[in-house]
């Protein structure tokens, strides 16, 4: 398992590395993203393109992911730009069909390795049309969008009920990296970040974004040694993903229904 950080900030890029965090995203989105998830208690980056190579020089051995936006007429010229500034991934995002996928995949020009995040209900039904693109390397499943345009309250009702899983053997089967979704520390969120790491691991995912509890004392007290308690949990989910990868098949199964158990309760408690 590879954790992925999501930062604009070249130092806390170097700390995550130091850390053992393999994966840094620069998050380019910007397009749409507002109407989609404003006033839903969602994060919006506000990461620039001139964050890129600043982040690239502090880590220079991070796998750098950069996100950019929706296929648009633009879009090139933002491949490009990232290229130059040392991305070693590109991620598209919100595409619906198979032929926007390829239009940023021959972009990319094989200069860079290249995600799909599967976020659209429509990309979700095309799976079959551009699973097998030629030069993508990774499918990644977004589930904050994803969940709302299958209509579901609580976001990871698309691992409770097959989709995620569905995604992951198609990927696997055209020879892709998989990831989904982001993780919490090992014991927060309506869905503790050990159980969803086991889901991972279960399913074969190569990577999980982390999610803004791990550098939370890094926003909230700056002045606190925030570099120490996110190097203590980088190394509780470590360790944690070392014990879950030694699990014998019935306990695999039973954490299997324990995350759909709490997935449910979640939900139901969401829709009250």
């Amino acid at each position: 398992m590879q954790w992925i950080q999501i930062t604009n900030r070249a130092e806390f890029a170097a700390l995550a590395f130091d850390c053992g965090v393999q994966r840094v995203m620069v998050d380019l989105e910007s397009l749409g993203k507002q109407q989609r998830q404003g006033g839903l208690g969602t994060f919006i980056s506000d990461h620039r393109p001139e964050d890129v190579a600043p982040v690239r020089a502090a880590a220079p051995g991070v796998d750098l992911i950069v996100r950019v936006n929706p296929w648009h007429a633009g879009s090139a010229a933002e491949i490009d730009a990232a290229i130059d500034a040392g991305a070693d991934c590109l991620m598209l995002p919100m595409f619906e069909r198979a032929d926007e996928l390829r239009a940023f995949v021959d972009a990319v020009g094989r200069r860079a390795r290249c995600i799909a995040l599967l976020e659209t209900r429509a990309a979700l039904l095309a799976l079959p049309a551009w699973i097998g693109s030629a030069g993508l390397d990774e499918v990644y499943v977004g589930l904050n969008d994803l969940h709302r345009q299958l209509g579901q309250r609580f976001m990871f009702e698309p691992l409770a009920d097959g989709t995620v899983e569905r995604v992951a053997h198609a990927a696997h089967d055209a020879g892709l990296r998989f990831g989904f979704g982001g993780i919490a520390r090992l014991d927060e969120g309506l869905l503790p970040g050990r159980v969803v790491l086991g889901e991972h691991l279960r399913l074969g995912s190569a990577s999980v974004i982390l999610s803004r509890t791990f550098n939370r004392e890094m926003l909230e007290d700056p002045d606190s040694d925030w570099q120490a308690v996110y190097r203590a949990e980088i190394g509780r989910l470590n360790h944690c993903a070392q014990v879950l990868a030694a699990r014998s098949a019935d306990e695999v199964e039973s954490d299997r229904l324990l995350a759909c158990e709490l997935i449910a309760q979640a939900a139901a408690a969401l829709s009250r």
